[in-house]
């Protein structure tokens, strides 16, 4: 539990990012459709997989851009 909290939070943060925990939970669904269609041969409703991975690459993308963000200190 430990590592899946400093994994999800930032350097200097108690308490783990909304997005990134979004963005993760979003990952794992998304694995958990692509193995399920490839080994057990279940169907995944291909508009359902396409939003699932549109949300994983934006969650991606901005958690990424936080690290290149200069913040201000008020």
């Amino acid at each position: 539990m430990n590592f899946l909290s400093k994994m999800l939070s930032a350097e200097g943060e108690t308490n783990p990012s909304s997005k990134r925990t979004i963005t993760f939970l979003a990952f794992l669904l998304l694995a958990t459709g692509f193995i399920a269609e490839l080994f057990f041969e279940k169907k995944v409703n291909p508009q359902t997989f396409d939003t699932m991975m549109y949300i994983v690459i934006g969650g991606l993308g901005f958690t990424t851009s936080e690290k290149f963000v200069k913040k201000e200190i008020k």
